[in-house]
């Protein structure tokens, strides 16, 4: 796979995504699909997603965060695409 099928996606999720088992959920999509990165709490009723990996795998996840079957109520998800960073590993709750 080359470098340009690589890709980093930071994924801000709004909606009541904080206290329902969804970083856990999210965690459990990006392991199935091989991505490295992490799952953060952050204010405002909103987690970050950074995920890297295939762009391909990437956009699976994307699609299950806008899916409708996640844990608590997804209302919105921005997204941002940019080449990956490299130095993670596993993928994280934070």
């Amino acid at each position: 796979m080359t470098d340009s099928q690589w890709a980093r996606l930071t994924a801000w999720v709004h909606g009541r995504v904080q206290g329902v088992g969804f970083r856990w959920w999210t965690l459990s999509r990006a392991l199935e699909l091989g991505l490295v990165g992490s799952a953060t709490n952050l204010p405002g009723r909103r987690v970050e997603v950074v995920a890297e990996g295939p762009r391909e795998a990437c956009e699976k996840l994307l699609a299950a965060l806008r899916s409708g079957e996640t844990p608590g109520h997804v209302e919105h998800v921005a997204e941002q695409w940019s080449h990956p960073k490299g130095g993670l590993s596993g993928f994280v709750e934070r």
